[in-house]
Formats: structure tokens, C-alpha cells, sequence
């Protein structure tokens, strides 16, 4: 597939199939992570891949952050949804979690996230490529401290996660801005 093709075409896909996904597969799809540019070659990525129980049990704990948490309560008395529950439930529908930590590092907080978004959108770009779905996930942030110490990395941070698997659902691309209200040329 062209490079730009994978653009186009991928989206985030909230509804997997139960089809497993080789080791040999999601292997290519983190090369290609690594591949990504990063703020002054830090490479600051490292990746846990959790299937089966253990992603069942951070997509738990995920919901339990909702029943507990008051901001989670206040929202809903709001009308406004969170998107925890949801997200969650996708963790648990999907073969593959693949956790994205950076060292914890105050200095390079920024350097270090954008570096990891080029990183994750490299694995969202070839998963489409191979005809898979991903999901980007920033709602893990609500459990990072527990499931730092859980699988027990103590020097590094969760800084977010990405579901794959084979898609069963082809959503439509959701709209985005004009390119004509997005720049500006001197």
C-alpha cells in the first residue's frame, strides 16, 4: 500500500475480531514504531506487549478508576460521557494491547511524548497497511501508576497505549478541518 493510501484509509477502530495476531506480525509493527523520528535521537520508547489476562486486567482497572473516581462521578451528573468505560471495553475486545512507556524524565516530558506520537502513528500507519486495525489509547494515563507497578517498572512511565487487531467494523473517516482553515502563508 502507498504511504499515502495508509493515511487515508486508517482509522480508529473500536470493534476487533477475536483473530489472533502473530508474534511475527506485531514485531513488524513495532519495527516501525522504532523506526519514527524522535527529539535528539532519544528513542525514548519501550514497549510491553500484554494479551489475555493481563490486558484484561488493566482494562479492569481502567473501569474500577471510573466507579471510584469522583471526577468520573462529576462528569456524569454533567451529561458529559467519559470515554474510560468505552475504551476499556475495546482493550478487552482486542488480541493486543501494546503498552508505550518513555523514562520518567521531567526534562524531556515534551520531547519525549511528541517523539512517541510519531512512534505510534508510524505503528497505526503500517497496522492499516497490513489490513489491521489500531486504536490509539490516551485513557490508560488513569491507571499508569498501577500498572507501572504492577509489571514493576519503576523507572519508566506509561505514557499511553494502542489496541490491534483485525478490524470488524469500517467506520467512516470522521471529519476533519479544511486545509485552507488550518494554514497560513508570509
Amino acid at each position: 500500500m502507498e504511504t499515502k493510501k495508509a493515511i487515508e484509509n486508517r482509522r480508529s477502530i473500536r470493534d476487533f475480531k477475536t483473530d489472533a495476531i502473530s508474534k511475527d506480525i506485531v514485531e513488524d509493527i513495532l519495527n516501525c514504531g522504532r523506526l519514527a523520528p524522535s527529539a535528539k535521537n532519544r528513542q525514548p520508547w519501550y514497549f510491553v506487549i500484554v494479551q489475555e489476562e493481563m490486558k484484561n486486567k488493566i482494562a479492569d482497572m481502567m473501569i474500577d478508576y471510573t466507579i471510584n473516581n469522583d471526577d468520573t462521578i462529576e462528569r456524569k451528573k454533567l451529561g458529559c460521557a467519559s470515554s474510560v468505560n468505552p475504551t476499556a471495553n475495546v482493550i478487552k475486545q482486542a488480541p493486543i494491547l501494546i503498552l508505550v512507556f518513555r523514562p520518567k524524565d521531567n526534562n524531556w516530558i515534551v520531547g519525549d511524548s511528541l517523539s512517541i506520537g510519531a512512534c505510534v502513528e508510524n505503528m497505526c500507519l503500517r497496522a492499516t497497511d497490513l489490513g489491521l486495525g489500531s486504536l490509539w489509547i490516551r485513557d490508560i494515563v488513569y491507571v499508569s501508576k498501577q500498572v507501572e507497578e504492577m509489571l514493576e517498572h519503576k523507572d519508566l512511565e506509561l505514557n499511553c497505549a494502542l489496541s490491534l487487531g483485525v478490524p470488524n467494523q469500517n467506520p467512516k473517516q470522521r471529519p476533519r478541518k479544511e486545509l485552507k482553515d488550518i494554514i497560513e502563508w508570509y
